[in-house]
């Protein structure tokens, strides 16, 4: 029960935070806050971590760190917590911009990668003599190049394509999530839960140690 003569702070972790190397952690960059107004300021900068070295590209802020920071400030306050019990933090450095160059190359191998992809596929299932035996159906006379039906069926390949990855170069035709989003989305979810999994092992390790 929160007692109405208690100042109380509420707080709802982030679940992910990126701050720059070298960098301090305050709880202004991991948390969302409601407090009273003359303790907002001062614990939006409360320091709760310093990255080090050893601690690499990411970093597990839990609960009990953050309520024993703030108990150490403010032992008055009464702390309310909502939501995540822990925060990702991703440690970045300033990068230089990738190449031109080597963006380019980088497309180009992926252009010619899946054009030979869906090649070896239709050279697989005989697409050419399916068309040819569709064609002669149709017509009644057999060639060796049904372009009535190779045109159409190679434009509606790119067309599919580009539906059903609801992307034509940056823009995209409706709030849908492409499936390549949703892989993206399951893969970060998967690799964030198994950093976070990791950490707290590490954690558990390090007090039994002690």
């Amino acid at each position: 029960m929160v007692n109405p003569e208690t100042p109380c702070l509420y707080i709802r972790l982030r679940r992910r935070a990126r701050i720059r190397k070298g960098s301090v952690v305050h709880l202004c960059h991991i948390a969302q806050i409601i407090v009273e107004p003359e303790y907002e300021e001062s614990l939006k900068k409360l320091i709760i971590h310093q990255p080090r070295q050893e601690d690499g590209n990411r970093v597990l802020i839990d609960m009990m760190l953050i309520v024993r920071k703030v108990k150490q400030a403010y032992p008055e306050l009464q702390i309310e917590h909502f939501g995540e019990p822990h925060v990702l933090i991703e440690i970045f450095t300033n990068n230089k911009k990738a190449s031109p160059i080597l963006i380019g190359l980088v497309w180009l191998l992926l252009f010619i990668g899946s054009g030979l992809a869906i090649m070896n596929f239709h050279a697989d299932v005989s697409m050419l003599q399916v068309h040819q035996r569709i064609y002669e159906l149709m017509t009644g006379k057999k060639v060796e190049r049904p372009l009535f039906l190779q045109i159409p069926y190679s434009l509606g390949i790119g067309v599919g394509m580009v539906i059903f990855f609801n992307h034509l170069f940056k823009k995209k035709f409706n709030e849908e999530p492409s499936p390549l989003e949703v892989e993206m989305f399951m893969y970060q979810e998967n690799l964030n839960h198994y950093v976070i999994t990791e950490e707290y092992t590490k954690i558990h390790e390090g007090r039994d140690e002690k």
